[in-house]
């Protein structure tokens, strides 16, 4: 019997009580024992576990959050952090371990598999930013959530004649600005991708009331930077992963857009509540399948892999190349977008 521990890393995420529940019981399947570690790379720094069986999965597929928890704990920031992670796969007894997680976590994970852990990954991030696969899980539920929060935005900004300047999650990339823009029949889009010109945001604001469109949405993802600034950090410091924490160009703009324009602009972050509640059916369906398949790559000894999506197929792809580079918006896609700006 092989002993197979899961962690989830990095932001909690809609589908990852899925994926969970996926790993144990194909790893049942394959007649492997499941153990929990908590509170992401922290559990394995100091050997934080809870046991895994079909019970403890049990109802858990729609739940939101991570029944195991989750922190920012970076090994590689902690004097003898790899060796610590070592000694309790060890003294845990593990024989392999499934990590679930974005870019930091499964960077950690390539790291020990390059060390000779056993270490097989799964994409999660709400950002989807993850290189090697289409989807990461949690995507679709931000996006979802978004779309709604800019259709109720549509009405109170058409009833009061306001612009409103809705800011979503996004550090590095835009696609939840762009895809829920898109979905929401946002007036601007803006990502960091490319620069905010605010002199052309103001112009295509004025342009719509000059043709009688008496109201404007504008989506901004937290990581976008007004033309070569930096980005607009809520408070000092940063994570042990070295990233600042981002929040408030939403502001900025709706005030240089008052500025500028005299047009009555309002701001809305929707923040942490991207990240809440129940997975869409599609998280539900995308995160079980990269657990039995994260599981059957353990059944086959294929570590230093994570699973992916590739069109419809769940496929295998070096945790390397996962991690190498970040998956930015296509611009086709942006340009997409930029049909309906007018």
């Amino acid at each position: 019997m092989k002993r197979v521990g899961v962690l989830t890393g990095g932001g909690d995420c809609p589908g990852l009580n899925a994926a969970i529940r996926a790993i144990v019981r194909r790893s049942h399947q394959h007649g492997f024992e499941s153990v929990g570690i908590l509170e992401g790379w922290r559990g394995l720094t100091e050997g934080l576990t809870r046991d895994l069986d079909r019970d403890a999965v049990s109802g858990i597929l729609h739940v939101g959050g991570t029944i195991l928890k989750t922190s920012r704990t970076n090994p590689s920031k902690m004097e003898g952090g790899f060796e610590k992670v070592e000694a309790n796969f060890k003294k845990i007894g593990l024989d392999a371990l499934v990590a679930i997680g974005g870019e930091d976590t499964l960077g950690v994970a390539r790291s020990l598999h390059e060390r000779g852990l056993p270490v097989v990954g799964v994409p999660k991030t709400i950002d989807n930013d993850l290189g090697g696969t289409d989807f990461t899980f949690g995507f679709n539920t931000a996006v979802s959530i978004v779309t709604e929060a800019i259709d109720r935005l549509h009405s109170t900004a058409e009833s009061h004649n306001r612009a409103i300047v809705v800011e979503v999650m996004g550090r590095h990339t835009g696609w939840i600005a762009t895809y829920a823009g898109i979905a929401g029949g946002a007036d601007v889009i803006l990502v960091p991708e490319f620069p905010v010109d605010l002199e052309n945001v103001c112009n295509h604001l004025r342009s719509r009331h000059k043709l009688g469109r008496s109201f404007s949405i504008v989506v901004v993802a937290e990581g976008a930077r007004i033309g070569k600034d930096e980005n607009i950090v809520s408070s000092r410091g940063t994570d042990a992963f070295g990233h600042a924490r981002l929040g408030g160009i939403g502001m900025i703009l709706a005030e240089e857009i008052e500025k500028r324009t005299g047009f009555e602009t309002r701001v809305t972050s929707l923040g942490h509540v991207q990240r809440g509640g129940s997975p869409t059916a599609f998280d539900r369906v995308l995160a079980t399948r990269y657990g039995v398949f994260a599981a059957d790559l353990v059944k086959e000894g294929k570590f230093g892999k994570m699973a992916a999506l590739r069109g419809n197929d769940i496929v295998a792809v070096d945790l390397a190349d996962a991690v190498k580079s970040l998956k930015t918006v296509d611009p086709r896609l942006f340009e997409l977008a930029g049909v309906f700006f007018g």
